[in-house]
């Protein structure tokens, strides 16, 4: 159940990453302290975000960010000279840049030192890269779009004065990913071997499972399996709530029809 959890979680946050709106929501936090829009706060989500790498995992993405920026150049000259008309899939691909790659090697150093848990800052990443903010910036906007990591914005609970907590932005979280649009650019030495038939059907018995089990459960109950933290209590909260009127509708399911009956009988 945890991994299925993880996997939907990455899976959400991925299909947000390529639709994400501007950095900032235009408008201040209730504590005065401007948090990055879809900021999570450090330390509730990280357990099912990080994954170990496996061993060579990191040198292989880095290999197949490579080849892919070779692509990108490909691309980027076939669309100059005419002689193509680039997808949007490969729009998105011809954007990568020798920078984004260096900033992914990056990323991909720490992963493998650090066992996945990778959250540098930008100027970490400037300085290691001899790179420029805005460079970095960029770089990792175009290994998001095409999926080579995701990207996690964190705020952290700082001491204020007068009451209540106190917030402040602090460094991303990042998992390297293998995107599933570069595939067919690659030579078939770096594409993932495919699964066997009973693997696959192993998989698809234990997504069918979970949908199983998540259609189970109350309200209550779904909302504290699938979100952790503040929100997964407060949706658990309203969960509480809509199990509880269901209840009560379930003790007198018809309670307008049966005073219309009677009503009727009166009448006659």
């Amino acid at each position: 159940m945890a991994l299925s959890v993880g996997d939907a979680t990455l899976a959400a946050l991925a299909g947000v990453a390529i639709r994400r709106k501007p950095a900032r929501s235009g408008a201040v936090h209730r504590t005065g302290a401007p948090v990055l829009r879809d900021s999570v706060e450090a330390g509730t989500f990280e357990d099912a975000f990080f994954a170990v790498p496996a061993k060579g995992e990191t040198d292989r993405l880095l290999h197949v960010a490579r080849k892919t920026l070779d692509a990108a150049r490909r691309l980027r000259r076939d669309a100059r000279l005419g002689a193509k008309i680039l997808t949007t899939s490969e729009r998105v691909i011809a954007r990568l840049t020798g920078s984004a790659v260096r900033v992914y090697e990056e990323i991909l150093t720490l992963a493998r030192l650090n066992r996945g848990r990778v959250f540098p800052s930008y100027d970490y990443l400037a300085d290691a890269t001899g790179l420029g903010r805005a460079t970095i910036g960029r770089a990792l906007a175009i290994l998001e779009a095409i999926g080579f990591l995701v990207r996690q914005r964190r705020f952290n609970r700082v001491a204020g004065q007068g009451p209540g907590p106190r917030y402040e932005q602090t460094s991303n979280a990042y998992r390297p990913l293998l995107p599933k649009r570069v595939l067919s650019y690659l030579p078939r030495w770096l594409r993932p071997a495919p699964l066997p038939e009973d693997e696959v059907q192993r998989h698809a018995d234990r997504e069918a499972d979970t949908r199983h089990m998540l259609k189970s459960l109350s309200c209550r109950e779904l909302a504290e399996a699938t979100v952790s933290g503040s929100l997964g209590k407060i949706l658990a909260k309203l969960g509480a709530a809509v199990d509880r009127r269901e209840r009560e509708a379930q003790i007198d399911p018809q309670p307008l029809t049966d005073s219309y009956n009677k009503a009727q009988t009166v009448l006659a």
